[in-house]
Parts: C-alpha cells; sequence; structure tokens
C-alpha cells in the first residue's frame, strides 16, 4: 500500500480522525468504530508491542522517511498492506482539530476486552494487586492511574461501565503506554465485577472517607495477599453502593486540614504502601 497524499479536509478516508478534541464525539464514536486513536511514534509503537493492530496511520509528509522503522513494524507503507496518509500541516490540522506536532496518528484497531474471570485467570504466575475505577470521567486521571499502576506493581485493572476509555487518546498519552502495559477491562456492572474478584480470592477495600474507615498504614502492615483497590470518581468519591459492596474502607491519612487527594494521587500513594518488593 503506497503512501496516500490528501489534500482536501473533506476526504472520506480520514473519517477516523476528524474532530480529535470533541470528547462526547470520540467517547461514542471510537468505541463505536472499534478504533481507538494513538498519538506519537513512541505510543504507536508500545501499541504495536502490545499486539494491537493499525488501520491506517496519518502523518505530515515530513515524517514518513524518520518513521520508516514504524511503518514497517506497522505493516504500512511501500512494503505493506496498511494505508499512510500524508498532508500537509494546515490540513492534518483541520481534520484533527489540534496541531498535529508529535510526528504520526494512527487508528488502531480495538482489542477484544476479556472477561473479569477471564483476565485474571490469564495472569501469568497469578494477581495479587488490582485497581478498580468507578465512574471516573476524566482522561488525563485515567492515564495517571494506569501509569501508577504500571510503575508500582498493579496486575490488572478493572473499570466500571460508565468510567472513561482508558484508551482515548489522552489517556493513552499520559499514561506514557501504561494502558498497553497493564492488562485491563471494562466490567459489566459492580456487582458482578465485585463477585468475580472476591471468588479469584480477593479483598476488596474500597478508598473512602469513611467513618471507622481503616488507616492506609495499618491496613498495608496486615493487608492479605491479594487485595483490590477501587478508587472512585473527582469530587463525589465512591458511590455508596461501591462502598456498601466492598469488604472494607480504608484511608489515606491526611495533615495539614487536607481530606483528600486527587483520585491519580491517592491511587499512587496507595499502590506504594501495598508495593511488593522489586527484585
Amino acid at each position: 500500500m503506497p503512501v496516500i497524499r490528501i489534500t482536501d479536509v473533506r476526504d472520506a478516508r480520514l473519517a477516523d480522525y476528524v474532530s480529535l478534541t470533541d470528547v462526547v464525539l470520540r467517547s461514542r464514536h471510537e468505541p463505536e468504530r472499534g478504533i481507538y486513536i494513538a498519538e506519537s511514534a513512541s505510543v504507536i509503537e508500545r501499541a504495536l508491542e502490545a499486539g494491537h493492530r493499525p488501520r491506517s496511520l496519518l502523518m505530515a509528509e515530513r515524517w514518513v522517511e524518520p518513521l520508516a522503522h514504524v511503518l514497517e513494524a506497522a505493516g504500512a507503507g511501500p512494503t505493506g498492506d496498511v494505508p499512510v496518509f500524508v498532508a500537509e500541516a494546515d490540513v492534518l490540522n483541520a481534520v484533527a482539530g489540534f496541531n498535529v506536532h508529535r510526528g504520526a496518528l494512527a487508528a488502531m484497531n480495538r482489542p477484544v476486552l476479556p472477561t473479569v474471570t477471564a483476565l485474571l485467570a490469564g495472569l501469568v504466575g497469578g494477581a495479587s494487586r488490582v485497581v478498580v475505577l468507578e465512574d471516573i470521567v476524566d482522561h488525563t486521571n485515567v492515564g495517571a492511574i494506569f501509569r501508577s499502576a504500571a510503575a508500582l506493581g498493579a496486575d490488572a485493572v478493572l473499570v466500571s461501565p460508565r468510567c472513561a476509555d482508558p484508551l482515548y487518546r489522552r489517556s493513552v498519552r499520559v499514561s506514557m503506554g501504561g494502558v498497553f502495559q497493564v492488562p485491563w477491562t471494562r466490567m459489566p456492572d459492580w456487582a458482578s465485577g465485585v463477585n468475580e474478584l472476591r471468588q479469584a480470592g480477593f479483598l476488596v477495600a474500597a478508598l473512602a472517607l469513611e467513618s471507622g474507615a481503616l488507616n492506609l498504614d495499618a491496613f498495608a502492615l496486615a493487608a492479605p495477599e491479594r487485595v483490590a483497590l477501587v478508587f472512585g470518581a473527582e469530587g463525589d468519591g465512591l458511590s455508596r453502593t461501591a462502598i456498601d459492596l466492598a469488604d472494607c474502607a480504608v484511608r489515606i491519612p491526611m495533615s495539614g486540614g487536607v481530606d483528600s487527594l486527587n483520585v491519580a494521587a491517592a491511587s499512587a500513594v496507595a499502590l506504594w504502601a501495598l508495593r511488593r518488593p522489586v527484585s
């Protein structure tokens, strides 16, 4: 498939890349089309390493030669069957809705997500630390949590039905590729997700400002082998349903009159407290 030069912003072949800054549109559009957008050469490479396959790439012509190794790995360009669309900067920016300067964009085929049970069963050596996200709507927070999960040894991430898409391009970018590194899936509903975690031997701990919540330091000292940490939405925190379904509530001790941390920061603190030795 040769490089295809595009001059018209209305070219139908660029439909996957239109209005990338419209979060509402993309949150519906991308899952329905079975795609997500990978932004920058490094993110595309990480997606390819995770086994994800592109359906096309879009870039300025000046990037074609420097990114020849990425195109080859993606099965694109003159020797592959994945189309590479190139255009001038004004066309790229008009289509995407922002200044495209990170080298390349790729419309990636969205992988089929496993069930919670299949995900946990498929982890090599089993799992002992799982992060659960309830209705976190900010893509930056979701990406930051995935980055912490990758860095601090979480084995998997589960997201609620209404949680922001981990594969939205901002989540992917903020995660520094963590969304490709940490296995994850979406729970069909809270009750079944929690039941599947318990059946796999996990204690479900809700991070919440509850009366009687355990201090994180004390919880970490006596934590069982398998723990699922549940984090709630920005502002309101966890729902009453999520707290009631958990086995216990845990809080991070605060000082200076501060009652809580940003959810991404809280996830890093909790995962650090429950970290396993790194060889």
